[in-house]
């Protein structure tokens, strides 16, 4: 499941742009297999990260994630022609470093999981009364 979609591309890219990026047939036209097949691979690079970390898929995935998603995609269409260019390089390089600090555990994705961690590196723990302590062995 993307975090992103092709308006939140749209958001960032003029459409003729993105007409340029992904035209392979010259139709004038953005082909959107084209842009899906970019969030699909940004997908995959977030999920990489935060798979880690975090349960998915997020029933609720946080905003930050389309935004990362995003930029990572717009940098996947521009290298399908001659690379992007450098403020969309940082923007890619700083999604990527974020990631990865997500997934070394040093920042969170935000509310929907504060922590950081996943419910499955989350353990339950319990524990009877002792059966041996300094009293009971007192004497041996």
């Amino acid at each position: 499941m993307s975090y992103a979609t092709i308006a939140d591309i749209r958001s960032e890219l003029d459409e003729d742009v993105l007409v340029q990026l992904t035209d392979d047939d010259d139709t004038g036209e953005t082909d959107t297999d084209i842009v899906d097949k970019a969030l699909a691979d940004a997908n995959a690079v977030v999920d990489g990260y935060i798979g880690k970390r975090h349960d998915l898929p997020f029933a609720s995935p946080p905003a930050i994630l389309a935004k990362l998603e995003t930029d990572i995609a717009i940098v996947n269409l521009f290298n399908r022609r001659n690379g992007p260019p450098e403020h969309r390089q940082k923007q890619y390089e700083n999604a990527i470093a974020f990631l990865e600090k997500v997934n070394a555990g040093k920042i969170t994705l935000g509310p929907n999981d504060p922590d950081g961690t996943s419910q499955a590196d989350k353990a339950q723990v319990s524990s009877r009364d002792a059966i041996f302590t300094r009293d009971t062995l007192e004497n041996w």
